[in-house]
């Protein structure tokens, strides 16, 4: 069952997800070993690098203009504060920064050159460099990739039907196009979901699907349990059980054999004990640090007392893969006209969500 396919079912899959958690963890345990060094983790900085005004309308995002929550909104990072960040990620343990913005779609202009300059800082400091900006083209992905970016994340969320049922300002097509245009940049793709937004096991299964039909496989997928925040549409969600989180993990693992499997937000709400068995089901990385972007996540040193605990060790930079080639001369050229923008609006009505915005419009008593 280990080998790579792209031609799963959702049947098949669903089959792997319902087994008895005994079996499906040591089945995934054995091909995490056949595909990857078990006693690895490799572990990432996420840095937000611009807060908050998304114009989105994502039901589990504070960040979204449109929902009232307390997320402090913060301008584009200058690439000294940058650095400053990258150089304290490395030093407590960190091989990746994961820079994200809360943007709906890259543009051409000055702050897109800003980030370029950001990549090719962190690049020199020989880390692995991630973003997430929103939608790329093409030529956005290309310029990235000449700066020294490694990976770019754009995550599918969930599956396709209920992805409709959680965002309304941009298209399931969107996201599988920008995953095209990054892997036409010959990056690293990094793109997964989230699992305890009201979804069943079958949609958990479809986002799954999804994900092994691209070809190659995306090298990194993060597994997010939802972080509930007061004033966004979600807000009232309960906690996914880690019985579900270990199994959507185990489940990714057989899957997706040689794909990284992140265990990303919601490790808060989890115990040690937890963690050690999304570890032991084929978690391969985590995001270490005080925050995930705005949402609480486990300091470095619970980290590291945890890695000791169980024999583990953070991973090297590029273990994986090379380390990019950087082209100066691409990445600061920005194109003489700009690419024609044709990312969709659905424009379909989520009732949560317009209830959420028209209560963030209503003054408090």
């Amino acid at each position: 069952m280990s080998d790579i396919r792209h031609d799963w079912t959702k049947e098949e899959i669903l089959e792997i997800y319902n087994r008895p958690l005994i079996d499906l963890i040591y089945e995934a345990a054995k091909v995490h070993r056949q595909h990857h060094d078990p006693k690895e983790v490799q572990v990432s900085t996420l840095l937000s690098i611009k807060t908050g005004g998304c114009p989105e309308d994502c039901a589990y995002c504070p960040q979204a203009a449109r929902y009232h929550t307390d997320i402090e909104k913060n301008d584009l990072m200058s690439v000294a504060q940058v650095r400053k960040a990258a150089e304290e990620a490395k030093a407590a343990g960190s091989s990746r920064l994961c820079m994200g913005a809360a943007w709906r779609n890259v543009r051409d202009n000055d702050e897109f050159d800003q980030v370029l300059d950001m990549v090719k800082t962190v690049y020199d400091l020989d880390m692995e460099v991630c973003c997430t900006l929103g939608m790329v083209t093409e030529n956005q992905a290309k310029r990235l990739a000449a700066a020294g970016l490694y990976a770019y994340n754009h995550n599918i969320d969930s599956s396709e039907e209920y992805y409709k049922e959680i965002i309304s300002t941009r298209g399931w097509e969107d996201r599988m196009e920008t995953l095209g245009n990054v892997r036409k940049a010959k990056l690293t793709v990094c793109s997964g979901g989230i699992i305890g937004m009201g979804e069943k096991a079958e949609d958990r299964c479809g986002m799954l699907l999804a994900l092994s039909n691209l070809n190659p496989h995306p090298e990194s997928v993060p597994i997010n349990g939802l972080v509930s925040v007061e004033g966004t549409p979600l807000e009232d969600q309960e906690v996914v059980p880690i019985w579900d989180m270990v199994r959507m993990i185990a489940t990714t693992r057989i899957v997706l054999p040689e794909t990284t499997v992140r265990l990303s937000a919601g490790r808060t709400q989890m115990t040690d004990e937890g963690q050690a068995l999304c570890f032991l089901a084929g978690a391969g990385s985590i995001f270490a640090g005080d925050k995930l972007l705005t949402t609480p996540n486990p300091e470095f040193n619970k980290d590291m007392a945890l890695f000791q605990a169980l024999g583990l060790n953070p991973q090297a930079p590029y273990k994986k893969g090379g380390k990019p080639t950087v082209d100066e001369e691409a990445y600061k050229t920005r194109p003489e006209n700009g690419e024609k923008i044709k990312w969709s609006r659905p424009g379909h009505t989520i009732e949560k969500n317009v209830a959420a915005s028209e209560k963030a419009k209503t003054p408090s008593a």
